[in-house]
């Protein structure tokens, strides 16, 4: 009796998990689906900044304004490109040549430094709450094979670059340029879109419009890696 009981129950329990599991599936399909057309409302990590803001008593007031692609500057389009991602147009959501490279420094005494491409990312900035667990990973790798499978590549950067954070409350390129510049994000320079690519690794401790000697030197090495990439002309590959 009790062994039978037993089976029914664990019956039951896969029942509720698998179909979880499919709803969960087709839940992220269609939000994924949903976002190749319609521009993503906010960001994971936007709706984080409030509650920590409401925590804290200390309210943000969120900038942000959609671009589409046509209106998003070629500049910061392969800044960000030749500062985060150089692979970007080639590889399938995940760089390999860098995460062995990673690994490798890893093993070798080194810092673990991050090999996160650019769809991955979108993926977590849209979707996912910011951490390093490893159910966030795996939910990471999920969503970006999705927006591989079912997005191109310029939705990605479009996406990207319209909820990637630049300051507190500063989110996406356009009020990234109102907010360092006072320009609008199709007319960022060369030099304003590398400034702004050289403080994405740390936006909430590094400034564009009064960078420091660090953010000075990465902004060069990502003009000079601009260049080595062709210029403007490497976007074709997208």
């Amino acid at each position: 009796m009790l062994n039978r009981s037993l089976r029914r129950f664990m019956r039951l329990l896969w029942r509720i998990v698998w179909r979880g599991v499919l709803a969960f599936v087709l839940l992220s399909v269609a939000l994924v689906l949903l976002f190749r057309v319609v521009p993503p409302p906010g960001s994971m990590v936007m709706v984080e900044r409030k509650i920590e803001s409401w925590i804290q008593s200390n309210p943000i007031r969120i900038q942000r304004e959609w671009r589409g692609w046509d209106s998003l500057s070629p500049n910061a389009k392969l800044a960000v490109i030749a500062a985060e991602d150089q692979r970007f147009p080639h590889h399938q959501g995940f760089d390999l040549v860098e995460l062995r490279r990673a690994l490798q420094a890893s093993q070798d005494g080194g810092r673990l430094r991050g090999a996160s491409t650019l769809s991955q990312q979108t993926a977590k900035n849209v979707f996912l709450w910011t951490g390093r667990s490893w159910t966030r990973k795996g939910l990471e790798a999920w969503f970006t094979l999705l927006i591989e499978i079912l997005w191109s590549k310029q939705r990605i950067l479009e996406v990207y670059l319209n909820v990637a954070e630049w300051d507190r409350g500063v989110f996406g390129l356009e009020a990234a340029a109102q907010h360092y510049f006072g320009v609008s994000s199709n007319s960022l320079t060369e030099r304003q879109a590398s400034l702004l690519a050289a403080i994405l690794p740390s936006p909430l401790t590094r400034s564009a419009a009064r960078p420091d000697a660090q953010v000075e030197r990465r902004s060069q090495w990502i003009r000079q890696q601009m260049r080595n990439l062709g210029g403007a002309d490497y976007l074709q590959h997208l």
